[in-house]
Formats: C-alpha cells, structure tokens, sequence
C-alpha cells in the first residue's frame, strides 16, 4: 500500500478524498515534526516511531577499499507494537 492508497482508505470513511488527503498529510508531518524534535510517536495498538542515532564509525569506500569515517546521524526507527505483531500471525 503506497500513499495515494491510504488515502482512497481514508476517504471511503470521511466525506471527499481531498479531505483524505489533508487529514493524512496532517498525521505524516505531525509524526515527522515531533521526530525532529527528538519526541518520539506512540500510536496504541500499531506501535512506536523513534530516533535512533547511530555513532560515528570507520568504514569503507567500495569502489576504492579505501577507508572512510561516517559520520554520526539520526535515523527513524518504528518498534510494532505487540497488537500489531499478533494481527501478522
């Protein structure tokens, strides 16, 4: 399922798919504006959205073998929730 079929989802629910559309662009930039700030997101019965930060570290450029630092970064990491994971049984 990609993001124009989450909204046909959510439009059969409210009124106009434009609506759909407001109200699911609403949710990923309210989950990705409490990311930046570090909060994570916990949505009862589907799971958690957090930061992870991953730690500088060596590595190698593959085309050269040459060795590389990388850089620290923060990336999105979802934990399912326990709900979620029994629906996939």
């Amino acid at each position: 399922m990609n993001k124009a079929d989450l909204i046909n989802e959510v439009a059969k629910v409210v009124s106009t798919k434009k609506e759909a559309q407001a109200a699911v662009s609403c949710v990923f930039a309210s989950i990705s504006k409490s990311l930046k700030k570090n909060n994570p997101v916990t949505v009862a019965g589907f799971g958690t959205f957090k930061v992870a930060k991953r730690n500088a570290r060596k590595g190698r450029n593959p085309r050269t073998g040459e060795a590389i630092k990388i850089k620290a970064s923060k990336a999105p990491k979802f934990v399912a929730s326990k709900t979620l994971k029994d629906t996939l049984k």
